[in-house]
């Protein structure tokens, strides 16, 4: 969706939920129908590209199911509320604590495994 140029200029970008949290919520809103890719995309005015996206990598989560052109939330939604827990808190310790950089973390592993994980 467009911003106006004095947004952009700003910095006031929208920072709504990302096009997956969309997705999501709204396979889950309508969790006794399925729909095509395009169906969802026009609902949520989105990018039907980016939303074939989004459903591509939630298919790989296992929380979404596709068969033919449809799709629909998984029959699993303790699954899918687990994905949200961990989402929320993540971006919760990303906000308060700053991203985990992998490479500094590597960089001060230990070069010997923690004594509970050898085996003796």
């Amino acid at each position: 969706m467009p911003v106006h140029i004095e947004e952009f200029e700003a910095g006031d970008l929208p920072s709504g939920p990302s096009v997956p949290q969309q997705v999501l919520g709204y396979l889950y809103t309508n969790r006794d129908k399925a729909f095509t890719r395009s169906e969802i995309a026009t609902s949520l005015d989105e990018n039907p590209n980016t939303v074939g996206t989004a459903l591509s990598r939630l298919k790989q989560r296992e929380l979404v199911r596709h068969r033919g052109e449809y799709w629909a939330i998984t029959n699993d939604l303790d699954r899918v509320a687990d994905a949200y827990a961990l989402h929320t808190i993540t971006e919760r310790l990303n906000q308060d604590e700053g991203a985990i950089e992998p490479d500094e973390w590597d960089a001060v592993a230990p070069d010997e495994p923690h004594p509970s994980e050898r085996d003796e």
